[in-house]
């Protein structure tokens, strides 16, 4: 797997971890912090964004637009995992390739697919710190969504799927 495409299957991982997590609190029937959900919400609306952007079609979503949990969920289905399979799916030429875009403030820019998939990711991993950081300012035990966590996650379940000799 390339460095591209693991960053991708760890953004849909780290993802999922977070969601999971928000899911349990709500099963508590304790109510998400509003600030984790408009976090949260901002990580997936981006994703949305830019995949609209590479794809040349309008955004269904605003970047600060904030949603509640169910739509949250509807969102990340709509772009986690897409956005991965951009990633697996570009070849050299689609990577390469000059996006032009308005962003929203008004700045019109030009970004390469390669740059705009990196960056994504590492944007999304910021704001899902932020999510961490906030959840344990209201009292709540955060997840663990760090790439290495990802990476030794994989490591122990190829080691577990090697059958012993």
């Amino acid at each position: 797997m390339n460095t591209l495409e693991k960053l991708g299957a760890f953004n849909v991982w780290a993802n999922v971890t977070v969601l999971d997590r928000l899911d349990e609190i709500a099963a508590t029937g304790q109510e998400i912090p509003a600030v984790v959900l408009r976090l949260f919400s901002h990580v997936l609306n981006a994703q949305t964004i830019w995949i609209s952007r590479i794809n040349g079609v309008p955004s269904p979503v605003k970047v600060w637009q904030e949603h509640d949990l169910a739509t949250i969920h509807r969102l990340h289905e709509q772009s986690s995992e897409p956005l991965h399979q951009l990633m697996v799916h570009a070849d050299e030429t689609e990577l390469q390739r000059l996006i032009y875009y308005t962003n929203s403030l008004g700045n019109s820019y030009d970004s390469m697919v390669h740059d705009i998939l990196t960056h994504a990711v590492v944007h999304a991993s910021y704001h899902r710190a932020q999510v961490a950081t906030r959840l344990r300012d209201h009292g709540f035990e955060p997840v663990n969504s760090d790439f290495i966590t990802y990476c030794r996650e994989l490591s122990a379940a190829a080691q577990h799927a090697v059958p012993s000799l």
